[in-house]
């Protein structure tokens, strides 16, 4: 990525992958938190979108991180705007009290 990922972001949720460990600094933190992949549910819709990404596109790295799947899924960070996580429990929220 470049040195300002996610300036402005304030919607939806990025994953990006970050195998050596430098993502962090070049992203704009004005308006994200930097989170882990945590659910199962999240883990594959990631699966499932790096896969269309290879049948669409033929990429090599796409392939490399589906072959070892179990090791590259830690080195994924997802991109959180503070607004969107707000909205998303508060709606969570409010469908749990019915």
């Amino acid at each position: 990525t470049g040195r300002n990922f996610a300036a402005g972001m304030s919607g939806g949720v990025a994953y990006v992958w970050d195998p050596d460990d430098q993502f962090g600094p070049r992203c704009n933190m004005e308006m994200v938190e930097l989170e882990r992949l945590e659910t199962a549910d999240e883990i594959d819709a990631l699966h499932a979108l790096i896969n269309r990404h290879v049948q669409y596109t033929d990429s090599a790295i796409g392939r490399r991180i589906l072959a070892n799947w179990t090791d590259a899924v830690g080195r994924f960070v997802k991109v959180m705007p503070t607004d969107y996580k707000r909205v998303l429990l508060a709606r969570e929220a409010a469908v749990s009290a019915g």
